[in-house]
């Protein structure tokens, strides 16, 4: 389908501390250099036409790494969330805000709230859980993302090939591009590229 175009795509960031390794820094000092990329893929999202982005911020099992590395991308994910809130969104940050893992920065953002006029839905994942996610289902009926509407596509930079617990039910029928490249090192090509792959993918659903 030529002009076939995801309407909601999930972004995983990866590779930060990699990046920070190859350049002889710290692994808690890569995240501050995913900032930039981030801003500059949700006004390139913007400009093409998608209707809902969602990044993956970090989980509850991040939570269990080294005090300083949870600590700056504890202090990224904030800095990410108000740069990101520089463009006309309507915002959600979703997590567990019952965790010490939570910042309390963002937590006026737990319910949608329109931003500089309001525009494409933007849902950041702060410490994110699928477990967490899928028990409020069976307590209370609807998932803790039910605001997060179907993806249409999963972006993955860092090469990995894993959904690392991203969204389950939203991400069912995703289709699924890795880019090799680390996070950080992030440029306009890249997704450019992703979309072009993704006018070539046949969609079924299961038919």
């Amino acid at each position: 389908m030529k002009n076939r175009k995801p309407m909601h795509i999930g972004i995983i960031p990866d590779g930060n501390r990699r990046w920070a390794e190859q350049h002889k820094l710290s692994r808690e000092a890569g995240y501050a250099y995913g900032l930039k990329p981030g801003l500059l893929l949700l006004q390139q999202a913007k400009t093409y036409g998608i209707q809902e982005i969602t990044y993956y911020g970090f989980t509850v099992d991040n939570c269990r790494r080294p005090k300083e590395q949870v600590q700056a991308f504890q202090q990224a994910c904030v800095q990410a969330v108000h740069d990101l809130a520089t463009e006309g969104v309507d915002l959600l940050v979703i997590g567990n805000t019952d965790s010490k893992c939570f910042p309390e920065e963002l937590k006026k953002y737990t319910n949608r709230t329109a931003i500089n006029g309001g525009g494409i839905r933007l849902n950041f994942l702060v410490n994110y859980g699928w477990k967490w996610d899928l028990s409020n289902k069976k307590s209370a009926g609807f998932l803790h993302s039910s605001d997060i509407s179907r993806i249409d596509m999963v972006i993955r930079w860092g090469g990995m090939r894993r959904l690392s617990g991203f969204l389950p039910v939203q991400s069912v029928y995703a289709d699924f591009y890795v880019e090799e490249k680390l996070w950080p090192d992030y440029e306009k090509s890249d997704f450019y590229r992703a979309m072009d792959w993704y006018k070539k993918q046949d969609v079924t659903y299961g038919g």
